[in-house]
């Protein structure tokens, strides 16, 4: 680079993305050559080799020797062939220093590499909103390789996502909008998480999603409590105040501190090798389906403990009864070590084979 020269000082910058077109200046530059050939072999009678030969020479202005002398009316055609491509010459320059100084052809393959990946996402969970929430979220998912694609319309955010170490499937798009969820694959995702900065952009978020998806999980976050009535009717599963749970959370450990501390331990994934999990009578295999609590052995074959039960009617009852059965709807909640809850996964997915 000269020095003292700074590429954004070029007009290209203040051109509009929209005027440099790389197609346009292809079919230009391919129009040229097909013209310039046909022109030499119409006006001089030169053979197809000739033409060519005539056209790459005249297109690249490097003045070899003509072959044959031109006739006026080949010498006009020249001449108005010359001048054609100094501007047709001028406009592929242009785009190209466009889309390699501006880094468009770069980051039009890694979009096309981004939207290729989702494209193939299955039961994938779809985040819209990256500010605070968004971002724990999806460090959340990025340690527990859960596949998710993170919806976000600010460049800045967008920035951050692209800067992160954690390589995370995006769409710079608006999350209220029916065609930008299709492309996240709303239809094939497990989930959708609307964190938004704004109630209303949530609500919105949350009713495309439900008409797209009658059947997805949908959570959404609320700052107003008059908000959370809204988004419950316009199809969220879940609704979640962080103020209130932040508050809740704060008064707890005022009544409770030891209860709260012990639970804060236990979840916590850095200090602890605690963990919790959720099995839905959906995901257990035919032959477990309709057994007792008892039956299952899941104490004695895989050390972990069942501590909650959730009913079909979304009612809970903790430290159920042995002989509870499972029933269409239900599911029960799991406490053990990493290791364990692994030993129960494959517990249940070869229950079979026992």
């Amino acid at each position: 680079m000269l020095p003292g020269f700074n590429f954004r000082q070029l007009n290209i910058y203040r051109v509009p993305s929209t005027f440099m077109n790389v197609r346009v200046a292809v079919i230009l530059l391919v129009a040229d050559v097909l013209v310039s050939i046909f022109g030499f072999i119409l006006i001089e009678g030169y053979s197809l080799v000739e033409a060519l030969y005539m056209t790459m020479i005249t297109l690249s202005t490097v003045g070899f020797t003509e072959v044959q002398p031109l006739s006026p009316p080949g010498q006009l055609f020249t001449s108005v062939l010359i001048l054609a491509n100094i501007g047709i010459f001028a406009y592929a320059l242009a785009v190209f220093s466009y889309y390699v100084i501006q880094g468009e052809i770069f980051k039009k393959m890694h979009l096309n590499m981004i939207n290729s990946s989702i494209e193939k996402l299955q039961d994938h969970i779809i985040i819209c909103g990256f500010g605070r929430y968004g971002r724990e979220i999806a460090t959340h998912f990025s340690q527990h390789n859960i596949p998710f694609v993170v919806i976000e319309l600010d460049e800045q955010k967008i920035d951050l996502i692209q800067k992160s170490e954690d390589k995370y499937l995006y769409l710079q798009e608006d999350a209220t909008h029916d065609e930008v969820l299709l492309k996240a694959g709303i239809e094939r995702a497990k989930a959708m998480i609307s964190a938004l900065s704004d109630d209303s952009d949530n609500v919105f978020a949350v009713l495309t999603a439900r008409q797209l998806s009658p059947k997805l999980n949908i959570i959404s976050r609320a700052k107003d409590f008059r908000s959370q009535k809204k988004l419950l009717m316009a199809g969220a599963d879940h609704v979640v105040m962080p103020e209130q749970i932040g508050g809740f959370y704060m008064a707890t450990l005022v009544s409770k501190p030891g209860a709260v501390e012990f639970f804060s331990f236990i979840t916590n994934e850095y200090r602890s090798d605690i963990g919790f999990e959720e099995v839905p009578y959906d995901d257990l295999p035919d032959s477990c389906q309709g057994k007792s609590l008892r039956n299952l052995n899941l104490r004695k074959e895989t050390g972990t403990n069942i501590i909650g039960y959730k009913a079909p009617d979304s009612t809970y009852q903790v430290n159920p009864d042995p002989d509870t059965v499972l029933s269409p709807g239900a599911s029960f909640i799991v406490l053990g070590s990493h290791e364990q809850l692994k030993k129960l996964r494959r517990y249940i997915e070869h229950f079979d084979e026992q």
